[in-house]
């Protein structure tokens, strides 16, 4: 083993939404930062995908096979490069709902309070929004929550195609919005992400250094295990040793439980930092079921998306617990996740030519339905040996049914009143498989009682001192909306807490 002669202030593993973010934020700081990506640099030719090659189902998958609670194993949709999983992200940046923070009663069970509360988080909102460039418009969507400024800058115009939906969602008496998007305004590169609005202006600073292709593998702590010091990660088949005084974990909520859990030792047998036996539990991932609209009129496939619907995010007239959120995929084209869900055309992926899987999906409108699962202790990763199992059943499933049918009789409704479209037709479906894990959350999560959370209030394990955790595994509860955005608010957070610990 190989040990660095370097010492750093701080390490932080991961580049994603979390560490990309929070390495941004640390670099003025003048400490000396080491930061680790088991990934390298993803190509520009493969983050714009705007072909059917992105029905091919292993192109974004990592090299590396998890296993399901059936014992299957899978190959999971995740990504590991500079920028981490947004580098294949849709770019769609929304706040939580206020009420996302306080105890929710649903169906089948409840979603918890968190220890802080949306006006803790509001000023690291509009702080990831500038970062970012978020694209939005305020005072649109009755669900979101007071903003202390505007979007920086305005909502995406909306694609002719989607146009006329939008305006006849309106008159249904909705409330259809602009998603509020991350973008750079670049041509060649449009979808903002870690690596552009983190990573990168870290490394503008010298005191910041990256060492990509460096896998970490376990976490070595003090005699009494209360203090990391030493981080192990495999670069080039070789083994070396990184020293800090700080921690920080932003794997993934997966791979941050999985990287505590194989840290065990004699003093702490379970995993490190895993006093409460709660690393690893709670994981959700969100419902997540694809429709699509059959056009008689082709579009380019390659639109962004642009509309969102939360008027049933809290429920309906005949539902009275909360339902979810709906957004338009864009072209189908370039969405990753929807290549994984199979409502008609990755399945067809296999049987069509390349031609004729672009006739279709030119002549096709998709929509995501997403609604929030609960935090379920027996959701979880649990890892045997060099084997990471991924322990999920869904849940709050009659909420998501419930949405994906009122949302496709309203399509029926609507395209009676639109050209372009078929009357009576079907509207194929299909949920996101297990091996999707685009909006993982929950599995270190954060609050005020070291016996029921992994975390305290500034994502420092209660049992290590220096260690910290700052992707989305500090989430207690999931939401309907991706938790992109509140990922990045709260590296932005945290890294006012570590400013201040490191002066």
């Amino acid at each position: 083993m190989i040990i660095d002669d370097q010492y750093y202030d701080l390490i932080i593993v991961g580049t994603g939404a979390g560490g990309g973010t929070l390495a941004y934020k640390l670099a003025p700081t003048g400490k000396k930062i080491l930061i680790l990506e088991r990934g390298d640099y993803m190509p520009l030719e493969e983050q714009n995908r705007t072909n059917v090659d992105v029905f091919k189902r292993d192109r974004y998958h990592a090299p590396e096979q998890w296993y399901d609670n059936a014992g299957e194993p899978f190959c999971p949709q995740m990504n590991y490069a500079v920028g981490g999983n947004t580098k294949i992200y849709g770019a769609a940046l929304l706040r939580l709902r206020e009420g996302d923070f306080e105890r929710v009663e649903h169906e089948k069970g409840v979603s918890p309070e968190w220890c802080l509360k949306y006006s803790d988080f509001e000023p690291y909102y509009t702080e990831a929004e500038a970062l970012y460039k978020v694209h939005g418009q305020t005072g649109s969507d009755p669900t979101e929550a007071p903003h202390s400024t505007e979007y920086p800058f305005p909502a995406v115009v909306q694609p002719a195609q989607i146009e006329g939906i939008f305006h006849a969602l309106t008159e249904q008496g909705l409330h259809p919005s602009p998603i509020p998007l991350g973008l750079t305004r670049q041509a060649d590169d449009p979808t903002n992400d870690a690596e552009v609005s983190g990573v990168a202006l870290a490394l503008q600073y010298p005191n910041v250094t990256l060492k990509t292709g460096a896998k970490v593998v376990c976490l070595h702590t003090n005699s009494s295990s209360k203090v990391v010091k030493a981080v192990e990660a495999q670069i080039n088949g070789q083994s070396f040793l990184f020293l800090a005084d700080i921690v920080v974990l932003a794997c993934g909520a997966v791979n941050s439980a999985a990287l505590l859990l194989r840290s065990a030792s004699d003093l702490q047998p379970k995993g490190l930092a895993n006093s409460s036996d709660q690393v690893g539990r709670n994981l959700m991932k969100g419902l997540m079921t694809a429709v699509v609209q059959l056009s008689k009129t082709p579009n380019s496939g390659t639109f962004q998306k642009t509309v969102c619907i939360n008027d049933f995010y809290w429920g309906d007239i005949d539902f009275h617990y909360p339902m979810g959120h709906i957004q338009n995929i864009g072209g189908l084209l370039t969405d990753v996740i929807f290549a994984e869900a199979p409502p008609m055309l990755s399945v067809l992926a296999k049987l069509l030519p390349g031609f004729g899987l672009k006739q279709l999906a030119t002549r096709s409108i998709g929509w995501w339905i997403q609604t929030e699962d609960l935090p379920d202790p027996n959701n979880r990763v649990r890892v045997e040996g060099d084997k990471l199992y991924i322990d999920y059943t869904q849940n709050n499933t009659q909420a998501h049914d419930r949405l994906i049918y009122r949302w496709i009789d309203l399509l029926k409704t609507v395209e009676k009143s639109l050209d372009g479209f078929q009357r009576g037709v079907m509207h194929p479906r299909g949920e996101v498989p297990i091996q999707v894990m685009a909006n993982q959350c929950g599995t270190c999560r954060f609050g005020d009682d070291p016996a029921t959370s992994v975390l305290d209030r500034n994502c420092r394990t209660h049992d290590v001192d220096n260690l910290y955790v700052v992707d989305g595994s500090f989430f207690p509860s999931n939401a309907s909306v991706s938790p992109a955005l509140t990922i990045i608010a709260n590296a932005l957070r945290v890294g006012d807490h570590l400013i201040e610990r490191l002066k």
